[in-house]
């Protein structure tokens, strides 16, 4: 089991983010931290660090070398210094919120399986470190993308929603969870089910039209 510590300024982010690493077989949740502070406390107890760059009383970029665990980025921060800064200090992985629970999965499998590379042997063949490195940073397939014209933040929005329920889900349902128009929520929606990754399905009413269900279709 994998020890990960979750740290985000934001109670809520925190929260949704646990949710995220729970969903995720071989990970667990050693705890949450809001500070820089009780971020530096608490990696010491794991494995591995999800670290947000804006932290209330200091830069999750200048804690990142004092962390003792394995660090993922998981912020807002876009500016390409950030990022630069991030993996000359040491990060793994650089996830930009908002994300989706699916990306981050990828990510912490990838990061299982390179752990996994690094514990075969007591000592390392050339072949072993590049394996693991492979294993690392290796793309992530599946992940469904926006159609031309669309935008990647709502479609990452949808598809958690979609994902999240774990039922069938009409688009005028989606469209009051995300806070988009219920066209919208169907174009997007749509493009999912043309991409693979949303089986659809009609229900029938006493009245009107068939109404279109989404439902998330895991690979």
């Amino acid at each position: 089991m994998i020890n990960v510590l979750v740290v985000d300024d934001d109670f809520r982010v925190a929260q949704i983010h646990a949710g995220f690493v729970e969903l995720v077989p071989g990970f667990r949740v050693a705890g949450r931290a809001h500070t820089a502070a009780d971020a530096r406390a608490g990696a010491a107890e794991v494995d591995l660090v999800l670290l947000d760059v804006y932290l209330p009383d200091e830069s999750g970029l200048s804690l990142l070398p004092e962390l003792d665990a394995d660090v993922i980025m998981a912020t807002a921060a876009t500016d390409p210094e950030s990022v630069r800064t991030a993996f000359s200090k040491g990060a793994l992985h650089y996830l930009i919120k908002p994300f989706t629970a699916q990306e981050l999965r990828h990510r912490l499998q990838a990061y299982a399986r390179y752990r996994e590379h690094l514990t075969t042997a007591e000592e390392l063949t050339q072949t072993d470190v590049d394996r693991a490195i492979r294993a690392l940073h290796a793309v992530p397939r599946g992940e469904p993308r926006p159609a031309k014209g669309q935008s990647s933040v709502t479609a990452r929005l949808v598809a958690e929603a979609l994902q999240r329920a774990g039922e069938p889900r009409s688009a005028a349902e989606i469209s009051d969870e995300v806070g988009i128009s219920r066209a919208t929520a169907q174009r997007y929606l749509a493009s999912l089910a043309q991409a693979g990754r949303a089986h659809v399905t009609l229900r029938y009413g006493t009245t009107g039209r068939p109404e279109h269900q989404y439902d998330w279709r895991a690979r």
